[in-house]
């Protein structure tokens, strides 16, 4: 059975809806729901639209993620859409911190909808951050002094663009560009565009349309890696120093 179909079937046996019940509230016959969930056949994209609105869950994870094996509670609202992208909760329901690898960052357009994709990644606990759902990302180029490349942002989702704070910066995820780390100096609604400026003034500004934009990722705080050398920039050592954090930040607590 194919992932949509197995997500078709999770999701309306979760709601308790018979598939003519749920046939009914797609506007659709019985038969192609149950086409659909013994994977005969597989729903076009305005079907995929519709189911995505109804369940509420991005078409991304619909159709390459494994429902079954994602906490559903821990999935977090995206917008007026309310469509949901998967978080990852400890065994006592904590938010847990996603660090995405430099080599798993290509990957992440392609992946950012997917439970399997999402799961794989190492996780951290960050007691310390701020309320909210915060992801670790690598920073490539100097567009953003004073922060260089092979240092980490850690940054918040910002659930809704209406809350983006001019003069800011973001973790910007676009379907073309993938990551970059901007500041965003400009949200015009007349245009339905956001205007990023690099730091580095060499580097031009540009203008992204919203619909171009798959998420938003507001700076919380950043790990200079620069001061070790390269041979010490695994994957184990990275987070280690995350992890690090909790410490420092206790013992200055404690003073």
């Amino acid at each position: 059975m194919s992932k949509i179909s197995s997500n078709i079937r999770f999701l309306r046996q979760l709601k308790g809806l018979s598939q003519e019940q749920l046939a009914d509230e797609l506007n659709v016959t019985r038969s192609r729901i149950g086409g659909y969930e013994e994977a005969r056949n597989e729903p076009p994209i305005d079907l995929l639209i519709r189911l995505s609105e109804y369940f509420h869950i991005a078409i991304d994870a619909l159709v390459r993620g494994d429902l079954k094996k994602t906490n559903l509670d821990g999935l977090m609202k995206v917008g007026k859409n309310r469509i949901l992208f998967p978080i990852l909760l400890d065994a006592d329901g904590n938010d847990m911190v996603e660090l995405i690898p430099l080599k798993a960052s290509a990957g992440y357009l392609k992946g950012y909808a997917d439970p399997e994709y999402i799961e794989k990644l190492p996780q951290m606990r960050l007691p310390f951050l701020p309320t909210g759902k915060h992801r670790a990302f690598p920073i490539k180029g100097d567009s953003m002094p004073p922060i260089k490349e092979g240092s980490f942002v850690i940054a918040k989702y910002l659930e809704k663009l209406e809350d983006v704070k001019i003069g800011h910066t973001y973790i910007v995820v676009t379907k073309d560009d993938g990551l970059s780390y901007k500041r965003v100096m400009n949200y015009s609604k007349k245009e339905s565009s956001l205007e990023l400026h690099s730091d580095n003034k060499i580097y031009q500004p540009y203008k992204v349309k919203l619909e171009e934009v798959l998420e938003l990722w507001e700076y919380t705080c950043c790990l200079n890696m620069n001061q070790y050398d390269h041979t010490e920039l695994n994957l184990d050592s990275i987070m280690n120093m995350l992890r690090g954090l909790k410490v420092e930040i206790e013992q200055i607590k404690r003073r």
